[in-house]
């Protein structure tokens, strides 16, 4: 994956340069294609008997006996690659070193060849590679006009009369930080999780250490001879970071949007980009999830700021690490990518239940970088022309010097302000689900004052989206209704067809379980909400019309369950939304659920 100055997946896109207005000349890099990218060196498998981590335990991998392996094995040798085991992420799947980086379809085909040779694997797929998003910038500006401009602004001032982000944790998923005078005290124990030492260029693989050792590259370092010309160290991260909580209010440098939020720094993308299967790792890790092998994240973020990214659909590897964060109530904000593109064909801004955002300039039009499409929830200020987003960076061209700060441009500024904004949210009420505050960020989003074609609901408005939360948020209110037997199968599933119902429901023996039916519109999100009594763990699941598992959620007891399913097709598609008994009460009365269904 890339960063998102302009973080996209990498592997099929033109990876975006990062011009950083202090002279170390990144910009000229914009038009550069990822080709390198375009190619990995590792494949993830996943069996089906394998168990993903869950209720705080660690994910348990399957078994790869000699049967198994001698399958992989004459796979590989019908591409002419060799396959060797290397380690297990938090989903349960494992990953597999090839001999040596294929193009992502030879890889693709392998993957295929497997599961045709194995049918007790769940899936195969490439371990893509992200870069960054961002794109080539103009020189630096004393003014952030991204927070204060009537037109293209975020319209924040007012908005931190309400709140500055106390007590909310934001991870900045990306290429790690730089100690910098105006992030000092804002910054809490990260992790590294880049596996590969090329990658990590700090002499080693994962450790407590998320500082940036800088990701500056050669002519043809990352393969196929890419880039084709050298590029400057990005301090991509530093520059997110500063946008989400700089200090504020210290007459040194710049704002942060939510100046007392705290930030967890995650380090996934060094020279070249970095792996899906780290940054999946590092998606569980950050949200409170356990990764074998490192330690429990102290400070659980409930915002989670991916400004990375790269083409092709959402691989299962990535949904299932977000299906994962969400519930355990982090919101995953993400962006849309740099190529000017359908935003259908950029992962992981394409994935279900996250945050999707474009990019404006200051006139508040699409910034002609920006990607596009239904898929789209809102936009953000991302600097275009000869505006930037101006932030914290480092001045090193290769490795670090001293503090400095730079304009950027790109998908991956515009998605701090709104995890930033998310983050605001949260300070004033901390119970806002990741569906919620997602639905609130839209429905408070203010028309576009340009041309904006699919960039979703609008431009992100701090102030409204502040007073939204204040209020309760905006999650759609319907009738209520009673939960009715028999519903233990998807064939006699209790239909619900007005969006907003909540339904009160109960388990009468530990053994119960019970369906729900949504036929859910083209386009439309179905947001579910279980909340159980207080001494009871009930668990959440969502099947398509198949009964294949689409989203889950599995908090302990007394917890809330929340999860997501979009239907990004042209016509309706059902869901089937279970709730299932873990532990706890039964009985009409300590049995009680309410179930809420929203899209």
């Amino acid at each position: 994956m890339c960063a998102a100055v302009s973080l996209a997946l990498a592997s099929v896109s033109a990876v975006a340069g990062v011009g950083n207005g202090n002279g170390n000349g990144n910009g000229a890099q914009a038009s550069a294609k990822a080709v390198g990218l375009m190619e990995t060196d590792r494949i993830i498998v996943k069996y089906k008997d394998a168990v993903p981590a869950a209720k705080g335990g660690l994910a348990r991998a399957a078994a790869v006996s000699g049967d198994r392996k001698a399958k992989l094995d004459r796979a590989g040798q019908q591409f002419g690659m060799t396959v060797r085991e290397s380690h297990v992420i938090s989903t349960g799947a494992q990953i597999f070193k090839l001999n040596g980086k294929r193009r992502l379809e030879d890889v693709r085909a392998l993957a295929a060849e497997m599961m045709a040779r194995d049918p007790s694997i769940e899936y195969a797929e490439p371990d893509r590679i992200m870069t960054h998003m961002a794109t080539a910038n103009d020189p630096m500006y004393s003014q952030q006009w991204h927070y204060t401009d009537s037109v293209g602004g975020l319209r924040l001032p007012t908005a931190w009369d309400k709140s500055t982000g106390s007590g909310v944790v934001v991870a900045v998923i990306d290429t790690g930080y730089r100690p910098h005078t105006d992030l000092s005290g804002q910054l809490l124990q990260g992790y590294d999780f880049i596996t590969d030492t090329f990658i990590a260029n700090d002499g080693n693989g994962r450790d407590s250490d998320a500082s940036d050792p800088g990701d500056a590259i050669a002519v043809g370092e990352c393969g196929g001879g890419q880039p084709t010309r050298a590029q400057n160290s990005s301090w991509h991260g530093t520059h997110v970071a500063g946008t989400v909580a700089a200090r504020t209010n210290n007459s040194v440098g710049v704002a942060g949007v939510a100046y007392n939020a705290k930030i967890v720094p995650v380090r996934v993308l060094g020279k070249c980009g970095g792996y899906t299967s780290d940054i999946a790792d590092a998606i569980t890790w950050s949200s409170g999830g356990s990764v074998s092998g490192v330690p429990a994240n102290a400070n659980k973020a409930r915002v989670l700021n991916l400004s990375l990214g790269g083409t092709g659909a959402c691989d299962a590897t990535t949904q299932n690490a977000i299906n994962g964060a969400r519930s355990r109530g982090a919101v995953v904000v993400v962006a849309a990518g740099n190529d000017a593109m359908n935003v259908s064909n950029a992962s992981p801004a394409n994935c279900s239940g996250v945050v999707a955002v474009a990019a404006t300039g200051k006139t508040g039009g699409r910034a002609s970088y920006s990607n596009y499409g239904t898929l789209i929830d809102v936009a953000a200020p991302g600097g275009d022309g000869s505006y930037s987003v101006i932030s914290t960076l480092n001045s090193g061209t290769n490795a670090p010097a001293s503090d400095n700060y730079a304009g950027y441009q790109g998908t991956s500024m515009a998605t701090p302000h709104v995890a930033g904004v998310a983050a605001l949210m949260l300070s004033v009420k901390s119970t806002l689900t990741p569906d919620q505050i997602e639905s609130s960020l839209k429905s408070t989003a203010r028309a576009f004052p340009a041309s904006c074609s699919g960039c979703g609901t609008g431009i992100v408005d701090a102030t409204a989206a502040v007073n939204a939360a204040i209020g309760g948020g905006t999650t759609p209110t319907g009738p209520t209704v009673n939960e009715t037997e028999s519903n233990n199968t998807l064939g006699t599933a209790n239909l619900v067809s007005t969006s907003g119902t909540t339904v009160n429901g109960y388990f009468g023996s530990s053994t119960d379980t019970d369906y729900f039916r949504v036929d859910l519109p083209a386009g439309k999100t179905l947001s579910a909400v279980m909340t159980p009594n207080a001494s009871s763990d009930y668990d959440l699941y969502v099947y398509n019309s198949a009964g294949t598992l689409l989203a889950s959620s599995e908090n302990g007891t007394g917890a809330v369950d929340s999860t997501s399913s979009a239907n990004t097709g042209t016509a309706a598609s059902t869901r089937y939304v279970r709730v299932v008994y873990y532990s706890g009460g039964t009985g009409a009365t300590s049995g009680k659920y309410t179930l809420k269904l929203s899209w």
